[in-house]
């Protein structure tokens, strides 16, 4: 059976938020996402930049919460056309960059980003070809 409201071939994260109606509007004007379903008046939503698809809803009781410049155990990372773009889209809405952007070994320009309630993103782009052995990656099991 397939289910047309969420792609079976991807990870989909739910993520948090203290303040929906305001981190919709911040990840769409910060990050780019789009709001592709709503679902209750303030329950949540699944966004949508390109094909990086997240559900976000309101907190519950009993549920944690991120916080600005904590530790985190998560990384959310989405692959963008043009990081440069999008890079300067973040920061202009006043985004914390906690990583600059950079290029790193294995072929990707990347930044990080802590979000308005402290979910910490990477935004990435593969910029040229590295096999994994250049950079010292080997195939598990081989």
């Amino acid at each position: 059976m397939k289910n047309r409201s969420v792609p079976v071939d991807t990870v989909l994260p739910h993520i948090v938020y203290k303040n929906l109606p305001a981190a919709i509007e911040w990840l769409n004007e910060a990050f780019g996402f789009r709001e592709h379903y709503r679902y209750g008046e303030q329950s949540g939503a699944q966004m949508n930049l390109d094909n990086a698809y997240i559900m976000v809803r309101s907190a519950r009781p009993g549920d944690a919460t991120a916080k600005p410049g904590a530790e985190q155990t998560a990384l959310l990372t989405v692959f963008v056309e043009d990081v440069d773009a999008h890079f300067r889209q973040a920061n202009a809405a006043g985004a914390r960059i906690v990583e600059e952007l950079h290029e790193v070994i294995y072929g990707e320009k990347q930044y990080g980003v802590e979000d308005l309630e402290g979910h910490r993103w990477l935004f990435s782009q593969h910029v040229r070809d590295v096999s994994p052995e250049e950079w010292g990656a080997k195939v598990a099991g081989r």
